[in-house]
């Protein structure tokens, strides 16, 4: 078996309107293809070659910390905090600004882990 790409990362989500507030009225994404039935949805938000997605219904999912932490690229990293802070988003991890980054940890509506991002330019 050869590994070519990652096909997608997945938050679960328990209140999808919750979730889709904060994906994209927060963050700001635009949703691609979306799903959605009696006790089910599953979103995609496309960037470029990735796509992000939230899913509710698959009995595996389970909301929270325990689960991966997408890494979000921005363009403009203090820009981005002050944004999240105006939305009031729980932090959990304050910024760690090291040789190569600036990083923090949020979480989602749900309690799932995601990572704001801005590369240095060398």
């Amino acid at each position: 078996m050869k590994i070519t790409e990652i096909a997608f990362v997945c938050y679960p989500v328990d209140d999808v309107k919750r979730a889709r507030s904060f994906y994209e009225g927060v963050l700001g994404l635009t949703p691609g293809k979306v799903s959605e039935g009696e006790g089910y949805a599953f979103i995609e938000y496309y960037m470029g070659e990735h796509t992000l997605a939230i899913g509710k219904g698959a009995p595996n999912f389970k909301t929270g910390k325990t689960g991966a932490t997408v890494a979000l690229e921005v363009d403009n990293f203090d820009e981005a905090i002050k944004k999240l802070k105006d939305n009031k988003v729980e932090f959990i991890m304050d910024c760690l600004d090291s040789p190569s980054c600036k990083m923090v940890l949020v979480a989602d509506p749900e309690g799932n882990q995601i990572m704001i991002h801005k590369r240095k330019v060398k």
